[in-house]
């Protein structure tokens, strides 16, 4: 008998998951990207982009839901995989939405709800179990460390390769950015520090410095001339 019940359980789980991921797919939730395995309907994995004007802002957060049989009459378990400074990394998050609190469950809520209401926890400071507390400027590095992180993840890069594309293109970005903004040498053709260079243009002498030393030289010359012929003058006429 219990076998029977399972089954039907199961089987009322898997259909109204099916609904839910129809529904994601017409309608998608802000900031997220949500696909159960392909071989395991009540294991689903989302993204969450990090929100603009947030210390999340440019990561990208992966994490898992693992629904009961029971579902939809129990909530899932929520667990956040990528490090983000908010929640601990693959552990049971203890939200009014997870399955720390089946009393306050409701059976009408759906995956969409579900991700909203995780967004709306992540963005906020309420401490809870599976929370930690981190500075803003660990939240940026961490959203900076994401891209990589997320990139090593099989399963990531398995059921959201068109995440996996943009990572990539916005990491290719990164890299020209900073490339423009801090340009070495070379790029310019400008040999490197230790090469020794030419004297610049205010080591060598200057135009009006030359043409004078060129002229004392010259009248140098026309005196030792001047005195010369007198010497030579003066001795032809005592002989």
């Amino acid at each position: 008998m219990s076998a029977g019940v399972n089954r039907n359980t199961s089987s009322t789980a898997t259909r109204r998951l099916k609904q839910d991921y129809l529904r994601i797919r017409k309608d998608p939730v802000p900031y997220f990207c949500a696909e159960p395995l392909p071989s395991n309907i009540l294991e689903w994995h989302y993204v969450v982009r990090g929100p603009d004007k947030t210390p999340y802002e440019g990561g990208y957060y992966h994490g898992k839901l693992i629904f009961p049989q029971e579902f939809p009459f129990k909530p899932p378990s929520i667990y956040m995989i990528t490090p983000n400074g908010r929640f601990l990394c693959n552990t049971r998050l203890c939200l009014s939405i997870s399955d720390f609190h089946p009393d306050t469950w409701n059976p009408a809520w759906s995956v969409s709800t579900i991700l909203t209401a995780l967004l709306s926890f992540m963005v906020e400071s309420i401490p809870t179990l599976g929370s930690i507390e981190t500075s803003d400027f660990t939240k940026r590095q961490l959203s900076v460390q994401s891209l990589a992180y997320n990139l090593q993840d099989r399963v990531f890069c398995e059921l959201f390769p068109m995440v996996v594309e943009e990572i990539k293109l916005k990491q290719l970005t990164q890299e020209h950015l900073s490339v423009r903004l801090h340009p070495r040498d070379e790029d310019f053709g400008v040999p490197p520090h230790n090469v020794a260079r030419r004297p610049s243009a205010h080591h060598q002498p200057k135009p009006n410095l030359r043409a004078g030393l060129a002229n004392l030289c010259v009248i140098a010359g026309l005196v030792v001339c001047v005195y010369t012929v007198k010497f030579v003058i003066h001795h032809i006429g005592q002989d």
